[in-house]
């Protein structure tokens, strides 16, 4: 007989995305449903459009689409691109090579830049690599340079004001096209300041929303390549959303009740303000792999200058299936990790740090990671749960976090 398990307490969400949504936005997203053609409405969407502009950084509009990130990913390349165009991807991780087979897809030509294996999962974007590439397309026929900021499959964090610098050397007019879904309020992104033509994000990461909304942020020089553009679209067209947006609307139905928590999630986080939300990451990042090194296990991402504010990854040792560990966890401590995706599956699982988090969360997370991993049989160096405590609990931390909020 199979039993119906409800355990007591709260599930521990610990996945890189969806995380747990804080209840002052579950009360927001329960509001009754509005006309979203009426005057009420109206002034919520021009308070969205202008707190999200301020998450991304950019003075420039920001288009808000009633689906997941995938549709972002599309909106980006069906506005801006014509069928057989060469776009330049790089290969950071699962979701980078989901991305070039949409671009397959939808009749583009991508060439992806990458190293062979899993060594480029483990990795950010080679800056260098994509300069030299566009050096040597003297005749321009690459549209489009496309990336991942932040590689949820893998822990990578990518520079791309380095991608930006490399594509202005190289003289070339690609566009820049960026993936920001899992770091969109979790990981420093500056869509100006940076150069980016089109950033593509999400609601269910920092964000703190469930899935259902994503973004395209757009440069000037990205809406004028979508008067040209020939790929066929409709429901992901910039022209009709950015018309209707400039008072507030949208051109079909939009997800009313997601644009309250929305509305929510954007008081939190710029009254927290942003680079105080960026610390808070940033800080849990480095408690959270302070537990791993102490644990004796291996950090999926290979360099320390692309660890990822918002995720770990935590390779296992040979002979250990890492689903297996997480099924462990799951069933005896109800915390969930994130899986290994793509060419990793089964080698590693992933512990989100973001969002509606805090140090202790994050100390229970570890604690259920240490008593699964024991209970599965991986030999441990040490306590990863005691150094993560050491950590949060320094006099340099909280130092550290006056400062920011000061």
């Amino acid at each position: 007989m199979q039993l119906n398990r409800h355990p007591a307490g709260r599930h521990f969400l610990q996945i890189p995305g969806p995380g747990p949504v804080p209840d002052r936005i579950l009360r927001a997203i329960s509001l009754p449903t509005i006309d979203h053609r009426g005057p009420e409405f109206g002034a919520l969407g021009l308070k969205v459009l202008d707190g999200i502009r301020q998450i991304f950084q950019t003075r420039h509009p920001v288009v808000i689409y009633p689906a997941s990130g995938t549709g972002a990913w599309e909106a980006a390349l069906v506005n801006t691109l014509s069928p057989g165009d060469a776009v330049l991807m790089v290969e950071t991780g699962h979701f980078a090579t989901l991305w070039k087979k949409m671009a397959e897809r939808l009749g583009l030509a991508p060439e992806f830049l990458g190293l062979p294996g899993t060594e480029g999962w483990r990795r950010g974007v080679d800056a260098d690599s994509i300069g030299q590439r566009l050096r040597a397309d003297s005749g321009h026929r690459i549209q489009a340079v496309c990336v991942v900021h932040n590689e949820t499959s893998t822990g990578v964090t990518s520079d791309i004001a380095a991608v930006r610098r490399a594509i202005d050397a190289a003289k070339h007019p690609a566009l820049l096209m960026v993936d920001t879904i899992s770091g969109l309020a979790s990981a420093d992104y500056r869509h100006d300041e940076w150069g980016v033509d089109v950033g593509i994000g999400g609601s269910q990461k920092g964000l703190m929303l469930p899935p259902g909304i994503s973004f395209n942020a757009l440069s000037p020089k990205a809406l004028e390549a979508s008067r040209s553009a020939a790929l066929p679209k409709s429901f992901w067209a910039w022209d009709e959303m950015v018309e209707s947006n400039r008072s507030g609307y949208w051109p079909y139905t939009p997800n009313t009740n997601l644009l309250y928590g929305l509305s929510e999630s954007l008081d939190m986080l710029l009254a927290e303000g942003l680079p105080n939300v960026l610390a808070r990451h940033r800080r849990w990042g480095e408690g959270v792999r302070a537990a791993v090194r102490a644990w004796g296990l291996e950090i999926q991402c290979a360099e320390p200058a692309c660890y990822s504010p918002v995720l770990t990854g935590v390779v296992m040792p040979d002979g250990v299936d890492a689903d297996r560990v997480r099924r462990i966890i799951h069933e005896r401590f109800d915390l969930s990790l994130g899986t290994g995706l793509g060419k990793l599956k089964g080698r590693m699982f992933r512990i989100g740090h973001l969002g509606d988090s805090n140090d202790l969360t994050l100390l229970a997370t570890l604690a259920g990671c240490e008593m699964g991993l024991k209970l599965a049989g991986v030999t441990l160096a040490g306590s990863g749960v005691q150094a993560a405590m050491d950590f949060f609990a320094s006099r340099e931390q909280a130092d550290a976090d006056v400062k920011v909020e000061s």
